[in-house]
């Protein structure tokens, strides 16, 4: 078992790659419908759930689709270059509704279905969304905060019906396919992803409708996909990884997506699903391969996986271990950002280094940097660096919604920077060191310190608090809060837990602090800023 490569020399590739750059572009028109021409009946989407039932849709239906559910955002009043939240499980309508979107010139907003209603109310206000299109599960959120609601605020609900919402089903069944193209600029406005940082709340990465067609790279020469694949991402909805694998890299190599809708994660169902379908490839978050190398993977039969790949944070070299000794198959790390397509990874024909995050994607121009924006000597660490002058790559970010300064930032001399530490080795490798600032990753997920310390101080036990990420074997990192608690309050295992379920209810539930530690002081700055790097170096002390 083994990977086919037949697109040639990683060197060739590179050194021949060159970005089309049109003017205009639109995802639906050129990518979704040419498919449903070229081969009406191909499929595009294998879905499943826990109840075993399978739905396959082809290019034409998801077409077709998309277009009844512009038709009918349309007639509710949505226009081109409002915003419009999708916070929809790994149901059919997500890819139909923002393929529908992308088709309208309306600007998308995915989210996780783990937001909690006060997550909700801050992304409608900082968008200005004008409608949002969610599940039965998901409404009541929108319910609890109808007074914080815009005047005209549209809501479309999937799977059923629900007072003072418009039912999708109901409404794409009564809405015709015809409806007039738009040519939209390749630069206008097309989705927007909240990104966590250091401090405040999260910001609103913007990407134009260039981005999806970047991501050519990620499909062919990082996914290594072709129209008879079947390729499955493990990713929530909600992130940009699923715009990655779940969406525009597949389909623009013409690869059918699996889909497996489930109420929550089970290792072990998750590994039957390689055994059932004939998935030829698969990406997923180092969590979950360290989650997989934990069962007895012989008892799991893998016949038609031919190539896996892992992104997020690097691989430990006994999961890679393990995971090759079971399946014949290395994953291929890579790398990039909500603010990017794929910026470097182990691909094509590159000897896979346990550890590296690769090379260059094609198009790439990747580079370690110092303060002043210069490359560096290789083995010297710095910043990781794209260059976008004179001309950026496909899928470089617009910049950031309304935060001018963050996006200046960002951008130094002739380069983007990533805001990550790394160093290149003798031979072109990069090797991943640690983020610049103190965005914890866990399992996959982006979580600022300033959203969990804003929940914990709404606890009348907690007087201040820090959070900082420490290191965990299976998620990477995890949440620990380190807490002055008010007068009047003793520390306890009780307190912890009460703390602990307070977090989950005021934010998102995968922000929480699963370690918690009482102190009596928290280290500062002399203008007063909380040390975080003083309280990471402390807890890795103590677990030496």
């Amino acid at each position: 078992m083994g990977r086919a490569i037949s697109k040639g020399s990683y060197d060739q590739v590179y050194g021949a790659f060159s970005w089309d750059r049109p003017g205009h572009c639109n995802f639906a028109r050129d990518v979704i419908d040419q498919w449903a021409v070229k081969d009406p009946g191909k499929t595009a989407l294998v879905w499943t759930d826990d109840s075993g039932a399978v739905v396959e849709r082809s290019f034409a239906e998801i077409s077709d689709a998309s277009k009844r559910a512009a038709g009918l955002l349309s007639g509710l009043g949505v226009k081109r270059g409002d915003t419009v939240l999708i916070i929809l499980p790994r149901l059919i309508a997500w890819w139909e509704v923002l393929t529908a979107t992308l088709r309208m010139g309306a600007v998308a907003s995915p989210g996780t279905t783990q937001l909690a209603p006060k997550d909700i109310a801050y992304r409608i206000k900082a968008s200005g969304a004008t409608c949002i299109v969610t599940d039965a599960a998901n409404a009541p959120k929108l319910d609890a905060i109808s007074h914080e609601l815009p005047v005209g605020f549209t809501k479309v609900v999937v799977d059923g019906s629900r007072d003072g919402w418009v039912n999708y089903e109901e409404g794409i069944e009564a809405t015709s396919p015809d409806i007039p193209d738009i040519n939209t600029a390749a630069d206008e406005v097309a989705l927007c992803y909240f990104t966590s940082g250091t401090t405040g709340n999260p910001k609103m990465a913007l990407h134009g409708h260039d981005y999806g067609f970047g991501h050519v790279t990620t499909g062919q020469f990082w996914l290594d996909l072709g129209p008879e694949d079947l390729h499955w991402n493990i990713s929530d909805t909600g992130w940009a990884k699923a715009a990655w694998s779940s969406y525009f890299g597949p389909w623009l190599q013409g690869a059918a997506l699996f889909v497996h809708h489930a109420a929550g994660f089970d290792v072990q169902q998750t590994l039957t699903m390689f055994g059932k379908f004939s998935i030829t490839t698969m990406c997923c978050a180092p969590t979950i391969y360290r989650m997989f190398v934990q069962q007895d993977l012989a008892q799991f039969r893998f016949g038609s996986l031919r190539h896996c790949v892992a992104a997020g944070e690097p691989l430990n070299p006994g999961v890679i271990e393990v995971w090759e000794s079971a399946t014949g198959l290395v994953p291929y790390d890579g790398y990039g950002q909500t603010e990017t397509t794929i910026l470097c990874a182990n691909m094509l024909d590159i000897p896979v280094r346990a550890g590296s995050m690769g090379k260059p994607a094609p198009g790439i121009e990747l580079e370690i940097v110092d303060n002043d924006a210069q490359p560096v000597p290789p083995g010297t660490e710095g910043d990781i660096a794209v260059r976008v002058r004179p001309d950026p790559p496909r899928g470089i970010f617009l910049g950031y919604k309304n935060d001018p300064e963050k996006t200046q930032e960002t951008f130094k001399g002739d380069y983007y920077l990533t805001g990550d530490r790394a160093y290149k080795d003798e031979d072109g490798y990069f090797w991943f060191v640690s983020r610049a600032d103190d965005v914890i990753i866990s399992a996959g997920y982006r979580i600022g310190p300033f959203e969990v310390e804003s929940a914990l101080i709404e606890h009348p036990a907690v007087a201040e608090s820090a959070v900082v990420g420490v290191a965990d074997d299976t998620r990477g990192e995890v949440v620990k809060a380190f807490i002055v608690l008010a007068e009047g309050y003793a520390p306890s295992d009780a307190l912890i837990g009460e703390i602990q379920t307070h977090v989950k209810s005021a934010t998102a539930p995968y922000k929480y602090p699963r370690l918690i530690e009482f102190v009596e002081t928290l280290p500062k700055t002399v203008s007063g800023k909380i040390r975080r790097v003083e309280l990471r170096a402390q807890d890795a002390d103590r677990a030496q």
